[in-house]
């Protein structure tokens, strides 16, 4: 190879590493919490269709990522199914976020477990990782005006009367601010 080649590989092999670095690397991820805005999203709905955020301002909005393979969001699954159909007639919504990769095993979760509320399919994780999620479960209850007035890390008793509470109560404000 001649030197005048040798330069020329040698700027390109450095020009697409640093490519694939720009690429790779967007710099920390920014976690949205209490009072930020909601990151909107649409994604794929697993009846079919889309589902888009911003069909539900005005409403309460419990965003739930998770995933079939995860064990302690197998756990809460039934209890954030009856949290759902408890406080669907206040004004609250829930939007399952599933991560999963394989689409079959999430249809049959959802078939078995019997889930009514919208399931979205996040599966390159794009919508997770705007939003900063890092652990599943992960939820997020987003108040009428699009803030962000909650986030729970980890799994939840989404039966804990508090909580229940606490989520009538910011319904029926209609804003992000939690009830003290």
């Amino acid at each position: 190879m001649s030197k005048t080649n040798l330069v020329k590989f040698t700027l390109l092999i450095l020009f697409l590493a640093g490519a694939l670095f720009f690429v790779l690397y967007q710099g920390p991820r920014r976690m949205v919490g209490p009072g930020d805005q909601a990151p909107d999203f649409t994604l794929p709905a697993l009846g079919g269709g889309s589902i888009a955020l911003r069909d539900f301002r005005q409403q309460v909005v419990v965003v739930n990522f998770w995933a079939t393979w995860c064990p302690p969001c197998v756990d809460e699954t039934p209890g954030l199914k009856k949290f759902a159909e408890q406080l669907r007639t206040s004004g609250v919504v829930v939007i399952g976020v599933s991560e999963d990769h394989d689409r079959v095993a999430l249809e049959r979760f959802v078939t078995n477990y019997h889930i009514t509320y919208p399931i979205a399919h996040d599966l390159d994780q794009a919508v997770a990782i705007r939003y900063g999620t890092f652990k599943y479960p992960e939820s997020y209850i987003i108040g009428g005006d699009g803030r962000i007035a909650r986030k729970i890390v980890g799994a939840v008793d989404w039966q804990n009367p508090a909580l229940l509470s606490t989520v009538q109560e910011l319904a029926r404000t209609g804003t992000g601010d939690l009830p003290h």
